[in-house]
């Protein structure tokens, strides 16, 4: 196969489910593969929320400091390449192909889900560029994910939330201990959740890691960053784009780890670090939207905190459409007191997209009155169309909901040529 889509397009077709936990049959390739060890250091992040923010922060701030990174996250909003990244480049496709030849080659007859044999091609890159540093975001719990085969420095948890209940439960004590499946014996642990599962103290303890929790020995409050180690460490920040408990978490395992660059390499770096679809302002045909994938309650809450705290003089609408399997009442909820108007939408070309019925029942769970709705529900295309037309200058619309939402809208927004990154 020539191009990369054929090869994505035949990736989907291997394995017979799109994800099996378990690390055996990977393993078995990464051994023939011999990418056991993708760098020289190796940090780790999992976390209900906010993964990609850590490791973007952490990749711009060894950037910054002249350290050879690759970065691996998931998913990706409009190409593949997004997901790998070397010294802030995403992989082209040339490359790509590459390491999916290397790794059909070493694979013989073991059937690999699609995030297997792409975490494979990653790790074959990054050894193939020699990077001093591999920042590997979980894409699914920890213990048995694919990354997990790799054993990290630095391991970091940023949050612990529920979700994805069918493979990780709905208990964050079962959740917290599949995501502390990543910690190792005697190693630097970084904790962003402010209130950790008693499952994830108890492997931390048990491993005897060295740990840091925030709130305890690290903080971020306001514009200061705290870190109680020796020696201590304290940091005015500027203004963050980003989650400030995932910053603060890439600010801790840098300084542990003594790759932190000076206090002004620091602010210059995060004062202009932005994460695509994370509350990310584009100006389209004159208007503000705010693009979020949030997905979640607890991604739903730190939005609702973010619009509280960059207000505009107008109102907020707000274009919503989701995946089946999400609590869409819970999603709903935080948001609920900020936003007038819901545009309930749809993405009728994914099987997993929720319906109309369950998009409307989610808002009406969380008692959002009929009168704030505006009905019907559209696909996503029509009902962007739609809330744009409704908007004047001083009011923004905010699509959320999934990264299939905003890739759509992020699509549409450049074929138009007319979006820009907003203000």
């Amino acid at each position: 196969m020539r191009d990369l889509q054929s090869w994505l397009s035949r990736l989907e077709q291997l394995h017979p489910t799109e994800i099996e936990l378990g690390l055996e049959r990977v393993a078995s390739v990464a051994d023939r593969l011999d990418v056991q060890t993708p760098a020289r250091r190796v940090v780790t992040v999992a976390g209900t929320n906010g993964k990609g923010s850590c490791v973007r922060t952490m990749e711009a701030l060894l950037r910054a400091g002249d350290h050879s990174v690759g970065a691996y996250s998931s998913p990706h909003l409009l190409r593949f390449n997004e997901r790998i990244r070397i010294d802030g480049q995403e992989v082209e496709d040339t490359a790509l192909i590459r390491a999916f030849e290397a790794v059909e080659q070493a694979r013989g007859e073991v059937s690999l889900t699609y995030f297997e044999f792409t975490t494979l091609a990653a790790f074959w890159l990054f050894k193939q560029a020699g990077v001093e540093f591999a920042l590997l975001e979980v894409g699914l719990g920890g213990r048995l994910d694919a990354v997990n085969i790799v054993d990290p420095d630095i391991a970091i948890i940023t949050s612990v939330a529920v979700d994805h209940e069918a493979w990780l439960g709905s208990d964050r004590e079962v959740i917290g201990r599949e995501k502390a499946g990543i910690l190792r014996a005697g190693k630097t642990f970084v904790c962003a959740d402010p209130l950790p599962p008693a499952s994830v103290i108890d492997v931390s303890g048990k491993l005897g890691c060295d740990s840091y929790f925030i709130d305890r020995h690290f903080s971020l409050v306001g514009s200061e960053y705290r870190l109680e180690a020796r020696p201590e460490l304290v940091i005015g920040l500027p203004e963050l784009q980003l989650p400030p408990a995932s910053v603060a978490a890439a600010l801790t395992a840098l300084a542990l780890a003594g790759e932190l660059p000076g206090t002004d390499q620091v602010c210059a770096t995060l004062e202009s670090l932005q994460m695509p679809g994370r509350c990310q302002p584009v100006a389209w045909q004159g208007r503000k939207l705010v693009l979020d994938v949030g997905h979640n309650p607890a991604a739903a809450e730190y939005l609702a905190d973010w619009l509280v705290r960059h207000p505009v003089a107008g109102r907020t609408l707000a274009l919503v459409a989701v995946m089946a399997d999400k609590d869409l009442t819970g999603l709903v909820a935080p948001l609920k007191s900020a936003i007038d108007c819901w545009y309930p939408a749809l993405l009728p070309g994914n099987p997993r997209a929720a319906t109309a019925e369950q998009v409307l029942a989610g808002l009406r769970g969380a008692e959002v009155s009929d009168a704030q709705i505006a009905e019907p529900c559209m696909p996503v295309a029509a009902q962007l169309e739609r809330a744009v037309g409704q908007l004047s200058e001083t009011d923004r619309l905010l699509v959320f909901g999934s990264f299939f939402t905003v890739a759509e809208v992020l699509q549409i927004t450049r074929e138009q040529q007319d979006g820009q990154p907003g203000q």
